[in-house]
């Protein structure tokens, strides 16, 4: 008798452990994903006027040029409604002179279009381009529930895609010819993009400090702010999102994408840069199995600084590599 109910309280002990951990796992697992998928709710890309600030104080030789485009209204606000309704906002703006070269710029994590007017200013002011800036989901004046790590986000960038063609075509059905360049997740939405079937129009990418993965991200800031292991809050925050939103943290694979595109790439990473590591440049470049592609592995340089540090030799780089396929009829 004694003995069974020393079993019985045993196996009622390790229910309770077993009960507790799993809340526990859960508990933190919930934490992780609010924590990577809304930025804890600071989310500075959401803050417009600040943004603006920021550019001008952090780039100060764009300032006169973003001044002119608002005092002259040359920029401009769209929207679009996607598929399941959410409303989308980009911002655009014609080049000095008509021209069929186009950029879309693809901000990147809790940052919005205006914080990557540099980008902007590189295609417009420097190269004569017409640009579009989207915001992601979750960011600046787009809707959504969540940021989506660029993975969904290459949906919605090849709407704006369309977008930019329509508004930016020439007479006589003449298409433009497209680059989409993106900084960090936007690099990595770029990359999403480049996995899929392209319209002849789009003519090449470049992709700014991209990482790999969501998974592989994530991984590494969980390791980083939390000194914890992947398993098994990774995995458990994964599978909720799946419920959640519809995808995983697996899946969200830059990575994979890259080693499916045909189009030209330019890849560019720091060789300083510890919050997506360089070795993920390195890996997304070596991907890359099919068509033409570049590596700029910028010494000295931290995460998304490449531009802001060499500002002349990015811009030369970038220009040259557009050029090879984007025909110039200037």
């Amino acid at each position: 008798m004694k003995h069974r109910l020393f079993i019985q309280r045993s196996i009622l002990f390790l229910l309770v452990i077993l009960g507790g951990s799993a809340f526990v796992i859960l508990l933190g697992s919930f934490y992780l994903q609010e924590h990577a998928l809304k930025a804890g709710g600071n989310l500075r890309g959401k803050n417009i006027e600040q943004s603006y600030a920021y550019m001008q104080q952090n780039y100060p030789w764009i300032k006169e040029w973003m001044d002119s485009l608002l005092q002259h209204k040359a920029l401009h606000d769209t929207f679009i409604t996607a598929p399941d309704g959410k409303k989308l906002h980009a911002l655009y703006a014609p080049a000095p002179k008509n021209t069929t070269h186009t950029a879309v710029i693809v901000h990147g994590y809790t940052d919005n279009a205006v914080r990557m007017m540099h980008i902007g200013y590189l295609y417009h002011h420097d190269l004569h381009f017409n640009i579009l800036l989207p915001d992601l989901r979750y960011s600046g004046l787009s809707e959504g529930t969540h940021l989506q790590m660029g993975w969904l986000d290459r949906n919605d960038v090849q709407l704006w895609m369309q977008v930019a063609n329509k508004r930016f075509s020439q007479p006589h059905s003449i298409p433009t010819q497209m680059v989409v360049h993106g900084i960090s997740m936007g690099g990595a939405t770029t990359l999403c993009v480049s996995g899929e079937e392209q319209p002849n129009y789009v003519k090449c990418f470049v992709n700014d400090c991209g990482f790999t993965s969501a998974w592989d991200e994530f991984e590494g800031e969980l390791c980083k702010q939390f000194g914890l292991p992947s398993f098994p809050f990774l995995h458990t925050a994964s599978l909720l999102t799946k419920w959640r939103y519809g995808w995983s943290f697996g899946e969200a694979s830059a990575k994979s994408q890259t080693i499916k595109s045909k189009l030209p790439i330019l890849f560019i990473h720091g060789d300083s840069d510890t919050f997506v590591p360089t070795w993920m440049g390195d890996s997304l470049y070596a991907a890359k199995q099919h068509g033409y592609k570049e590596y700029w592995r910028v010494a000295n340089v931290g995460h998304a600084l490449a531009y802001k540090t060499f500002p002349k030799e990015y811009t030369q780089k970038v220009d040259s590599f557009v050029r090879k396929f984007c025909i110039v009829k200037d």
